[in-house]
C-alpha cells in the first residue's frame, strides 16, 4: 500500500468517526448558476434572491450530497446516506432558507468559507437549532465540486439563550414596573475612598467624619446612578431619565446628609444591606419621606460597582403620623396645646424649669350666654378667635393651652411678674384688634397671673394665677357672671 494511499485511508477514517456532523458536497452546480447570472449582469445576489426568491430553491436543488458520516445519520435519524438523499426536503424546510441566503451570499462574495446559524429538521421531525461551516476543500476552488461541511446541533445552547433571554425580558419588567422606586447605582468610587481613608490609619470613621464633613459630601458626589424604574420618574415628578439625573442635586439634599452619614459608617463596617427611614425631595421641591433599603447585589461586594436601592414613600403615613401625634397634644378647634400637653409641660417645668415660671390663667366670658342665646356655633366661634389671639401671643414665647371647655392657660418659663403682666397687656390689646375685625358677638376674656417664688410648688402658683383670674372677673363683672 502507497502512503498516498494509507493517507486516504486515515482520512477516511477520520471523516467517518468524527464525532461531528460532517457532510461532503458538490456545489458545482451552484458556480454555474452563479457564472450565468454574472454573465447576464447581476450585481446583488441578495436582490436578486428578494425578487426572484424561487432561485433560493433552484441552488439548493442543485447541491449534490456526495457523503456523510456516522455521526450524520445519527444526528439526523436515518438509516443510511441513502434514506437521507432520499428524504432531504425534510432536513432543509421552513427557516432554513433564510439561512441558506446568507450562505450563497457569502459564496457570491467570493469567500472559500462561509457559516451560519438555521433550522433543520431529523427525518422524525425533530427540530434543530444548527450552527453550520463549511470550506472549499484545496484544490477544488474553481469548480466547488467539494465543500466540506461541519453541523453543530446548538438545540440546547439556543433554549439556555431563550429561557436567558426570556429571565432578562422578566427581571426587567419586575424591575420597571416595581411598584416602589427602584435604584441601581454605582458606589466603586465611593469604596475606593473609604479603602483609602482606612489606610491612612484611621479606626474612627465616625470621628472622621465630624471632622471633615467635606467628605460625606464628596462621597455624595461620586454616586453614579445605574438605572432607575419608572415609578421613580412618578414619585420624584420626572418626565424623563435624564432629567432625573441631571438634577440629582436636588432630589439628595438638606437632611440626606446625615442619612448618608449613616449609611456611610454602616458600610465601613461591613453593613452591606441597610434600611432606614430618609428624606430625599421631588423636583417641585416637595419633601418625600422614603423607606430606604439598601443593597450591595451579590457578586460585587469586593467594588460596590453595583447597588440596589429601593425607596418606598412614606410621606403619607408620615403626615398620618404628625397628625395623630399633632392631635394627641392640641385642641382641634382652637389649634392651641390640649390639657394632656399642659400637664405634662407643667411637670416637666417642675423638674427642670427653668424659673422663675409665670402662669397665665383666662377665661372666656359670656360662652355660656353665647351658645343658649346664638347656638354652638356662635360659641365656637368665640372659642377658635380665642385661639388664634393666644396663638398670635405666645407664638416664641410660651406655651398656651385649652385647659377646660372655656378655660385658657399660659406657661411662662423663666419669666419674671413684669413679663407675665407684658403678656396680658399684649394679649388685651389683640383682643380689642380682633373685635374690631369680627363684626358681632365680642370677645371677653378674664385673666390672672402669679409668678413662682423660690421653693414654691407650681401647683400653689397656678392656684393663686387662678384666684387672681377670678378677681379681675369680679371687677370688671361684679357677679363673676360667664
Amino acid at each position: 500500500m502507497s502512503t498516498a494511499q494509507l493517507q486516504t485511508g486515515n482520512h477516511s477514517e477520520m471523516f467517518a468517526l468524527a464525532p461531528i456532523s460532517l457532510w461532503l458536497e458538490d456545489f458545482s452546480g451552484v458556480k454555474a448558476l452563479f457564472d450565468g447570472w454574472r454573465a447576464e449582469g447581476v450585481t446583488d445576489i441578495r436582490d436578486l434572491f428578494s425578487r426572484q426568491p424561487e432561485l433560493v430553491k433552484a441552488c439548493s436543488m442543485s447541491i449534490k450530497l456526495l457523503e456523510v458520516n456516522r455521526r450524520t445519520l445519527e444526528l439526523f435519524e436515518a438509516d443510511s446516506l441513502t434514506h437521507l438523499v432520499a428524504n432531504l426536503d425534510q432536513v432543509f424546510r421552513d427557516d432554513m432558507l433564510k439561512s441558506h441566503i446568507e450562505e450563497l451570499v457569502q459564496l457570491w462574495e467570493g469567500k472559500q468559507a462561509f457559516c451560519s446559524d438555521g433550522v433543520n429538521y431529523s427525518l422524525k421531525g425533530r427540530r434543530m437549532d444548527i450552527r453550520l461551516k463549511a470550506v472549499i476543500l484545496p484544490g477544488h476552488e474553481y469548480t466547488w465540486d467539494r465543500v466540506l461541511l461541519a453541523i453543530e446541533d446548538v438545540t440546547e445552547q439556543e433554549a439556555a439563550k431563550g429561557r436567558l433571554a426570556a429571565s432578562e425580558v422578566h427581571a426587567r419588567g419586575l424591575f420597571e414596573h416595581s411598584p416602589v422606586s427602584l435604584w441601581v447605582e454605582d458606589f466603586s468610587v465611593i469604596k475606593r475612598l473609604i479603602d483609602e481613608v482606612r489606610a491612612r490609619g484611621i479606626t474612627d470613621f465616625r470621628v472622621f467624619t465630624d471632622v471633615h464633613p467635606d467628605f460625606i459630601e464628596r462621597c455624595m458626589s461620586e454616586i453614579r446612578v445605574i438605572d432607575v424604574n419608572r415609578q421613580t420618574l412618578t414619585m420624584f415628578g420626572a418626565p424623563d431619565k435624564a432629567t432625573l439625573l441631571g438634577r440629582i442635586d436636588e432630589v439628595f439634599r438638606d437632611e440626606m446628609k446625615h442619612h448618608f452619614k449613616e449609611q456611610l459608617i454602616d458600610l465601613w463596617h461591613g453593613k452591606l444591606f441597610q434600611q432606614r427611614e430618609v428624606v430625599n425631595y421631588s423636583l417641585s421641591g416637595d419633601i418625600l419621606n422614603v423607606y430606604l433599603q439598601f443593597s450591595i447585589l451579590p457578586g460585587h461586594e469586593h467594588n460596590w460597582s453595583q447597588v440596589q436601592v429601593a425607596l418606598t414613600d412614606i410621606t403619607a403615613r408620615k403626615k398620618a403620623e404628625a397628625y395623630l401625634e399633632y392631635l394627641g397634644k392640641h385642641d382641634v378647634l382652637t389649634k392651641l396645646h390640649n390639657r394632656a400637653y399642659y400637664v405634662d409641660e407643667l411637670n416637666r417645668l417642675e423638674r427642670k424649669g427653668p424659673y422663675p415660671v409665670t402662669i397665665i390663667i383666662l377665661d372666656l366670658n359670656y360662652l355660656k350666654t353665647t351658645n343658649d342665646q346664638l347656638g354652638h356655633a356662635a360659641g365656637d366661634e368665640l372659642l377658635r378667635r380665642t385661639g388664634e389671639i393666644l396663638n398670635s401671643a405666645t407664638e416664641k414665647t410660651a406655651h398656651a393651652a385649652r385647659i377646660g371647655g372655656d378655660e385658657f392657660a399660659v406657661l411662662m418659663s423663666g419669666a419674671a411678674e413684669k413679663d407675665g403682666a407684658a403678656m396680658m397687656e399684649n394679649i388685651q390689646k389683640l383682643v380689642q384688634l380682633n373685635n374690631q375685625y369680627y363684626a358681632g358677638q365680642p370677645l371677653s376674656l378674664a385673666m390672672g397671673a402669679a409668678t413662682s417664688t423660690p421653693g414654691e410648688r407650681l401647683e400653689a402658683t397656678l392656684r393663686r394665677a387662678d384666684m387672681a383670674m377670678y378677681e379681675f372677673k369680679k371687677a370688671c363683672y361684679g357677679d363673676g357672671t360667664k
